[in-house]
């Protein structure tokens, strides 16, 4: 089940209030993928992700009554997951920030754009390869959280600006620096190793 329209979406969270908690599944489902991808980025293990998403998943059942459609849905349900995430982190001792570049990020500025500014700049069948995946996803998860959790959100499950800082407790100027901060690392561990991968068309423009 899914919703294309808000309105269908708070009918059924109104139908599941009333009664017909079956329905909750279908209203859940397409949130899944992005809980678990969220978890994962910031716990580091898929045991704990996927625990952590089931309970993520009851906090949102339980606390369905809260949410008001002031924002989707989606957002809401990953503003659980990230507190359940770093509720998790802050029992383990590992809550790590980068204070000197949270601090940074509020300033207003303009920003040079990065040469790589979205995934879908890279050719259909380059992203086929098995080879080039990997490199993606290993460099991906070597970013600092913080800039990890915007590209996941942003690159990887098409969120905009808005939902993805409704979503991670920040501002939107915040995730705007933070993926042009990390679309820039990525690019910077990946320039080399893609080269080999790039057709003879001159599609990629790679800075020196």
């Amino acid at each position: 089940m899914t919703f294309e329209r808000p309105e269908l979406e708070m009918e059924c969270i109104q139908r599941i209030l009333a009664g017909e908690k079956h329905l909750f599944h279908g209203l859940i489902q397409p949130c899944e993928h992005s809980i678990y991808f969220l978890l994962l980025s910031m716990l580091h293990n898929e045991a704990e992700a996927e625990d952590a998403a089931q309970e993520t998943a009851i906090k949102v059942y339980r606390n369905l009554h809260l949410f008001r459609g002031e924002s989707k849905f989606r957002t809401w349900v990953l503003s659980i997951a990230r507190n359940e995430g770093l509720g998790r982190l802050r029992k383990a001792g590992s809550l790590r920030e980068d204070s000197l570049e949270a601090m940074a990020e509020d300033q207003e500025g303009d920003f040079t754009p990065a040469i790589l500014t979205s995934w879908r700049e890279i050719p259909s069948e380059t992203l086929e390869k098995k080879e080039l995946a990997h490199l993606l996803r290993e460099a991906i998860q070597a970013l600092p959280e913080i800039y990890r959790n915007v590209v996941l959100l942003r690159d990887i499950e098409e969120m905009d600006g808005r939902e993805t800082a409704a979503a991670l407790g920040i501002s939107e100027a915040a995730v705007k620096v933070r993926l042009h901060r990390a679309r820039l690392m990525l690019q910077r561990e990946l320039a080399g190793k893609l080269k080999g991968f790039a057709p003879r068309r001159g599609l990629f423009r790679w800075g020196a």
